[in-house]
């Protein structure tokens, strides 16, 4: 598990070399291209020298990915903003996800789905600490969500406005909030092995069709 110290310059350093590299790999041959071996041929350093900043290389690649989410974290604020009410904020929030995602289904299952060993508390964290410029200015009550690499704490997160104004009772909140995760997680399957045969705008279209109907209906039935 990755700690930074702001004050250690040479660790920060060193997580940036190794992150980059592998980024480059990323967008030059793809995500399964990834190895400790060219990372470190690219970074200057041996194989060994990346072990003792990443437990393994699906953690290294987890933080290579990050770099794609940039563009997802500073398009939310904008797509939400299309809208001041709130149900149709909650939609729009799940939109936005869907349509990066679905657009990059590797990389975003890389960074929230991929088995990296003992999981940080929150890669964004950590990696938002490093490279604190691709963060933007998103507003404040979106960051606890933002910065959250659990798919099942966000979805927890992006909901609770709808419980706080009265719209669903906790317990129907969690029961959208599982229904759409396994909704968003047969949908990104798809994708990854290419078993839907259509465009992103249409994946996504597909999805927020159900998803809309799912939580009008629960917010109707409360």
């Amino acid at each position: 598990m990755i700690v930074v110290d702001s004050r250690d310059i040479k660790k920060i350093r060193m997580l940036k070399y190794f992150i980059d590299a592998a980024h480059q790999i990323i967008i030059k041959e793809g995500i399964d291209s990834v190895t400790i071996r060219k990372v470190a041929e690219i970074a200057g350093y041996n194989s060994a020298t990346i072990y003792n900043y990443f437990e393994n290389r699906n953690e290294l690649v987890s933080f290579a990915s990050m770099k794609f989410i940039g563009d997802y974290v500073r398009a939310l604020p904008a797509y939400m903003d299309k809208s001041q009410d709130i149900v149709e904020r909650f939609l729009l929030m799940w939109e936005c996800f869907c349509q990066y995602s679905f657009n990059d289904p590797e990389i975003y299952y890389a960074v929230f789905t991929e088995d990296i060993g003992e999981k940080p508390e929150s890669i964004f964290k950590i990696y938002f600490s490093l490279f604190p410029e691709e963060l933007g200015k998103p507003p404040v009550e979106l960051i606890p969500m933002i910065m959250e690499s659990d798919l099942t704490k966000r979805a927890n997160l992006a909901i609770e406005p709808l419980v706080k104004e009265g719209y669903l009772t906790s317990e129907l909140a969690r029961e959208v909030d599982e229904m759409i995760m396994l909704m968003y997680q047969g949908m990104l399957s798809l994708r990854i092995n290419k078993r839907l045969a259509c465009s992103v705008d249409e994946a996504v279209q597909r999805i927020m069709k159900y998803i809309r109907k799912l939580v009008e209906s629960m917010i109707t039935f409360f």
